[in-house]
């Protein structure tokens, strides 16, 4: 059967789940407040990339996405607990509502994206943080960095320091510090699960939020979306004769994007995505789910997905109602 016959991408979703009490859509995501206690988290194969919605969706991205994170949050309850309760679909995680902090915590082992991009524009200096002359392109960091963000609702989010973020009030002193070790002890993580696939972790982002005075992890982890990866296989000799590396992440999706003059700014258009586009960026996103779980990736039913996930989260509400 041919790719685009064996399912059709979920772009959106319009449920009515029992108890729902609100709904968000995210730039991939859409999620329903149930109760006023918990959310159902629905993965789409939408895909973003400059803070910009793609106007075609991914078949499959949703479940590589749901699916890598289900794995790796669970990888991680030890270092920090998080919001999951459940997965109860291949696309939907349920879980507790959380307050979330208005920073992304964005953490960098290797000198490459965003980074990269300032570095080679004659920057020194990414969210206060100095780096050292005479680095190029993917190039270890003498340490990993945290370079945090703001968490824009709407539009681009922005690079900000720690001194700003404190100076501001966006986060306590106290709840920072937390912060930060929670996101070197995942990153170490992380990087050790990766290179047990032979993998590089490049970099990621996390997401966190409180319940009450409790910290809780939100979001997903180590997913494509929100993480680079390179080949631990051949990275050095790439290194030393100035060649692309070879990566798994979100960032071959921005190359094809700036090559073919997008790159989220007014006036620009987002090129055609035609189906071998779609096609490719697609089989990327298994690939990567296949080399980082270890596990070979089953493709969810195509006819009846909706009905699916409707039926699979109104019986998880079921039961956690029934507690």
């Amino acid at each position: 059967m041919p790719f685009g016959e064996t399912m059709k991408a979920i772009k959106e979703t319009n449920f009515n789940f029992p108890k729902q009490t609100n709904f968000y859509k995210g730039k991939v995501r859409d999620v329903y407040t149930i109760d006023n206690q918990y959310m159902a988290m629905v993965v789409t194969d939408r895909i973003s990339a400059f803070d910009v919605v793609l106007p075609e969706a991914i078949p499959y991205k949703g479940q590589v996405l749901n699916q890598i994170a289900a794995k790796f949050l669970t990888a991680t309850s030890d270092i920090v607990p998080n919001w999951v309760i459940a997965v109860p679909d291949e696309m939907v995680t349920v879980g507790r509502i959380c307050e979330p902090f208005k920073v992304e915590m964005v953490i960098r082992g290797y000198l490459a994206g965003h980074a990269w991009r300032e570095y080679s524009a004659g920057k020194r200096s990414v969210c206060g943080v100095s780096l050292p002359e005479g680095l190029k392109e993917n190039d270890p960091l003498p340490e990993p960095i945290i370079t945090p963000t703001t968490k824009a609702a709407v539009g681009h989010d922005e690079d900000i320091s720690r001194a700003d973020i404190l100076a501001k009030g966006i986060v306590s002193i106290v709840d920072y510090d937390q912060l930060e070790k929670y996101t070197r002890a995942l990153f170490q993580r992380g990087t050790e699960m990766a290179a047990e696939r032979g993998l590089i972790l490049v970099d990621t982002k996390y997401e966190f939020g409180k319940v009450g005075e409790d910290i809780y992890l939100i979001d997903e982890i180590h997913t494509p979306d929100s993480s680079r990866y390179f080949y631990a296989e051949g990275y050095q000799q790439r290194q030393a004769a100035n060649e692309p590396q070879k990566q798994l992440s979100k960032e071959f999706v921005r190359k094809w994007l700036i090559e073919n003059g997008f790159q989220g700014k007014d006036g620009q258009v987002v090129p055609e995505m035609t189906t071998a586009v779609i096609e490719s960026i697609s089989e990327r996103y298994i690939e990567l789910f296949e080399k980082i779980t270890g596990d070979q990736f089953v493709k969810n039913a195509s006819d009846n997905a909706i009905k699916r996930i409707e039926q699979n989260v109104t019986n998880c509400i079921s039961d956690l109602e029934s507690k």
